[in-house]
């Protein structure tokens, strides 16, 4: 019963602080709302349709939220900005989350959204039938372990993967950002290690890395696509993060790693405009032209 409350009134809460993070700073614009097969039924999804996408890639994104709390409605100002500031066409994907659907059902999720969103790009949307993996947090997670799980057929038009402030590794294999930076900010190291336990529902971390679902020390981190990494100072998974981009640089993929030395964790997709936000915006977009739209390189 308290385990019950806390995910109600953490969601709650986290809609109510995007909300007022963004509430009267962008202008709401027209979205389609997409059903996806999934696994085990239908998928939602919102499709940001941008008119100057055609030679650009269709970003399929993510939301973070710990794979417990977030959904299409949190992440609703962020993906319009995404597709404003980059003029790509944005899908982002309302995957299941925990308690009531644990490891893997996220992960299975985005993999079956991404698989069928691929297939169909250039129909749904404008987009050169190229894609882009995205998310934030556990978003940017679920992206990289995405592509991870991609077979030939498909990293083919994997252009590229967006990774804001990943989380990459348990926190069973401590950081020392996990103890510099376990307060002090929205989110803090137990908030979480509670996000972990509740996602993994009594599995290890020694289950979640067989199953592929850690980052850290992955074997072919070098299928991977160019990637830009993103890493925020007042933030548990600060390390981990740049951990994951020497991983990426040892491996051979084309890496743009961008520190924001004054962020904290959210800041790109929960705390509204600011001139982080804004780099951070105008870094995607430049990326995005470099990316070749048959995918790998």
């Amino acid at each position: 019963m308290l385990q019950a409350l806390r995910v109600w009134a953490t969601r709650r809460y986290y809609r109510h602080t995007n909300a007022q993070a963004w509430h009267g700073k962008f202008t709401d614009a027209a979205y389609s709302t997409l059903q996806l097969p999934g696994p085990h039924g239908q998928l939602q999804a919102r499709m940001y349709s941008s008119k100057v996408g055609a030679s650009k890639p269709l970003i399929i994104f993510f939301h973070g939220g710990g794979w417990v709390i977030g959904d299409l409605i949190t992440h609703h100002p962020f993906c319009q900005q995404l597709r404003e500031h980059t003029g790509c066409t944005v899908v982002a994907v309302d995957y299941r989350l925990a308690p009531e659907h644990p490891f893997p059902a996220a992960l299975q999720d985005c993999l079956a959204a991404t698989h069928w969103l691929a297939r169909h790009a250039e129909s749904i949307g404008p987009s050169n039938g190229s894609f882009v993996l995205a998310g934030d947090s556990a978003g940017g997670h679920l992206a990289a372990c995405t592509g991870l799980a991609l077979g030939p057929d498909m990293l083919a038009r994997l252009a590229g993967a967006l990774l804001i402030y990943p989380v990459v590794d348990h926190y069973s294999h401590p950081y020392p950002s996990y103890t510099e930076r376990a307060r002090g900010q929205t989110l803090t190291s137990n908030l979480m290690r509670w996000f972990w336990d509740t996602w993994l529902a009594g599995q290890s971390a020694a289950d979640a890395a067989a199953a592929g679902a850690l980052l850290a020390g992955h074997d072919d981190l070098h299928t991977l696509p160019n990637c830009l990494l993103v890493t925020a100072e007042r933030d548990p998974l600060r390390d981990e993060g740049r951990a994951l981009g020497n991983a990426l640089e040892d491996a051979g993929v084309p890496l743009t790693l961008q520190h924001y030395a004054d962020a904290e964790h959210g800041f790109a997709c929960s705390q509204g405009p600011g001139r982080d936000f804004e780099h951070f915006m105008a870094l995607t977009r430049q990326w995005l032209d470099t990316l070749h739209p048959t995918g790998h390189r």
